[in-house]
Parts: structure tokens; C-alpha cells; sequence
């Protein structure tokens, strides 16, 4: 098949792993304060409209795979080139490229914001997004396998923070959830959709795909994947709506840390600072994910060897880092990116396996004929 990837053994990963990239790959800094953003949408109806999202994600996901079968030697950029040629094959790789890249940078400006916000305020952006983009370089140059390790042990070592949050529980009003279904049906649709930066990273499964050694099981952990990272969401959603108030939820920019904050432990009366400093292990496979695949997708378009390619790319992330300067900025970059992530990963799949069906059809109706 054409433009399809040769691989050896070694560099093939189980499809269990997936269930660790899938899930590592969403829970990022989104967990952080998308709470307020669904709750104004949704109001305390928010907890469905992060359940729908979560459904979302899992027919995606099929329809992605769906696709992937058809080209199961080839990712994305290859199918790309395979369905719509070569220029405007092209031009889309280089649109998911900037699509990558783009939520690289969310993900670390938030992050380092979050930072300098609860932790180290005097702390200047410069040096944690130069010691942030050290640890990504480092980690990337390690190639896939070092990257997925990274996603294993980021679940396995951060699972312990969920269960933190029973705390808050003693202090819930579950009468914040009542009346259900009162917001309209627009009002959820909308927060579904507020959701998208929240939610997004699966679509790394698009890259990723060729480098599965079992591929009969990709689905299954795809799936289970994506069922723990609903769970997560959905249960942080009721958690907050029944600890805040309604006025005091939209007033909260981060309202899972403020849930952290009124944890108190006899050796740690600060407890948030233990969480957003340990969540630099959780945000680590989005990035290393992120650039890998802005990586494959490069390597298509110019020959260029990783460790160059790391270097240009983290220079560009580490200039973008000291142009956004205030809250103002990471909103909007934050908006954009969510508007631009919803077609890329929500809409665009559909038309992508419309496509590739339509024209596999034909071609073989062409081949039949001749």
C-alpha cells in the first residue's frame, strides 16, 4: 500500500498500553477549572453534558478506527496523501501538524500558569516553560516506547490523587443536581461542546495506530480508555455541583485545585501545592504525545532527523510561551484552540471515513470493470 509504514518488531507496542496513552492522553490541564466554563452552560445539568461529551468521544474513536482498518499499515498523514493525493494530502498533514503543536502550547501555558498561580508566583514563565520543554526533549528523544512508559507510570503514580477528592463529599447539598434535565437541550449541547479542549488527546489513536502489534484488541482498550476518563470527569462534575454553589461555581477559574485546597492531612496542611506540582507527571504524556505526533506528521513533508526536529520545535513553543503573557491571552488562545479542536477532532473523522469509503468503493467498482 502506498506511503504505508515499515516497522520492526521492536519498535511495535502492545494494545493493552493503549487503555494508559488513551487516557493519560486526555487527563490534563483541562481537569484543572473546565467545570465553570460547562456550568455556564449547562448549569447543574453540566454533569450530563460531560457524560454526552464522553459518549462523543467513543463514537469517534469507532469511526477513527474504522478508518485506521482500512489503511492498517498507514497513520493518518499516510492516509492523508493515500485518499486525497499528494498536494492537498499535504496541506491537511500540515493542518494537523499546527493542530499538535497548537495543544502542545495549550497544554503548557495552562500549566504553567497554574503554577505561578498557586505555587510560585515569582517564578518568571521563562524558566519553567525552558525546564518544562527540557524534560518533553529529553523524554521525546527516548523514542515511542520511553513515551508510552511515561503514560504508564503517570496513571499508576497519580491514581492515588482521585480518591482526594471523597473528602469534599462530607460537605455536599445533593439537591444542587435537582431538578435534572431542567437546562435545555441547547444549553447542554453547548456545554458538550465546551468540552472539547477537556476532552481532547485520543486523537493521537490516529498516529499511534500502525505501531500496535495486536490490532484485533485496539478497540477494546480504546474504549476502556475512554470509559475511565468519563468516569473521572463525570464524577469531578457531580463532586463540584454538589460542593459550590451555582454562583460560586462561575466565579471558580479552578475549581478541582480549590477542591484540593480544603484537604487536610496532619503532615500536609497545604495540600493543593503537593497536587499542582505532582501534576507535572500527569501532563507529561500529553506533551510528549502531542510533539511525537506533530513529529510523524513532519517527517512526511521534510527530512528531518528527531533531534533537530525537537530542538526547531521547542524553540517556536518556548518564544509562543513569552508572548502570551496574562489571563486575558491564555482565554483566548484557550477558545480558539477549543472552537478549531471541536471540527478537527468532532467533525472531521466523519468526512474523513465518508471519503475513504467512497473512494475505496469506487476504485474497486473501477477495478472490477477493467
Amino acid at each position: 500500500m502506498k506511503n504505508s509504514i515499515q516497522l520492526s518488531q521492536k519498535s511495535t507496542i502492545n494494545a493493552f498500553l493503549l487503555f494508559f496513552i488513551i487516557h493519560t492522553a486526555q487527563i490534563g490541564v483541562g481537569i484543572h477549572g473546565f467545570q465553570r466554563i460547562i456550568y455556564q452552560d449547562a448549569k447543574h445539568d453540566a454533569w450530563i453534558s460531560v457524560l454526552l461529551a464522553g459518549i462523543a468521544t467513543h463514537i469517534i474513536a469507532f469511526i477513527m478506527i474504522k478508518t485506521l482498518e482500512m489503511y492498517s499499515s498507514n497513520d493518518l498523514y499516510g492516509i492523508h496523501q493515500d485518499v486525497f493525493g499528494k498536494w492537498i494530502g499535504n496541506f491537511f498533514n500540515i493542518i494537523y501538524i499546527l493542530y499538535c503543536s497548537a495543544a502542545f502550547f495549550s497544554v503548557l501555558r495552562n500549566y504553567i500558569e497554574v503554577v505561578q498561580t498557586w505555587v510560585f508566583p515569582n517564578v518568571n514563565t521563562w524558566f519553567l516553560a525552558a525546564t518544562l520543554l527540557l524534560i518533553v526533549m529529553y523524554t521525546f528523544t527516548g523514542g515511542l516506547r520511553v513515551i508510552v512508559g511515561v503514560s504508564f507510570f503517570s496513571l499508576i503514580l497519580s491514581i492515588w490523587l482521585l480518591p482526594m477528592l471523597v473528602y469534599p463529599l462530607k460537605f455536599m447539598e445533593p439537591r444542587s443536581l435537582l431538578p435534572i434535565l431542567e437546562a435545555d437541550m441547547s444549553g447542554i449541547l453547548k456545554g458538550v461542546q465546551s468540552m472539547t479542549f477537556t476532552i481532547i488527546g485520543f486523537e493521537v489513536l490516529n498516529v499511534i495506530y500502525p505501531f500496535i502489534k495486536d490490532k484485533n484488541n485496539v478497540r477494546k482498550y480504546v474504549h476502556l480508555g475512554l470509559l475511565a476518563t468519563t468516569f473521572i470527569y463525570v464524577s469531578v462534575m457531580l463532586v463540584s455541583i454538589t460542593y459550590f454553589s451555582g454562583d460560586l461555581l462561575t466565579k471558580t477559574i479552578w475549581a478541582t485545585l480549590s477542591l484540593f485546597s480544603i484537604i487536610k492531612l496532619p503532615f500536609v496542611e497545604r495540600f493543593e501545592y503537593i497536587a499542582v506540582c505532582f501534576w507535572m507527571l500527569i501532563i507529561l504524556p500529553n506533551l510528549c504525545l502531542y510533539v511525537w505526533a506533530a513529529y510523524r506528521g513532519t517527517i512526511r513533508l521534510v527530512n528531518v532527523n528527531a533531534t533537530k526536529f525537537v530542538w526547531i520545535f521547542s524553540l517556536s513553543i518556548f518564544i509562543a510561551s513569552l508572548v502570551v503573557k496574562n489571563r486575558t491571552q491564555i482565554n483566548m488562545v484557550n477558545n480558539y484552540f477549543g472552537q478549531v479542536a471541536f471540527y478537527v477532532i468532532f467533525v472531521y473523522p466523519i468526512f474523513l471515513y465518508v471519503v475513504a469509503v467512497v473512494k475505496r468503493k469506487f476504485k474497486s467498482h473501477k477495478e472490477q470493470i477493467e
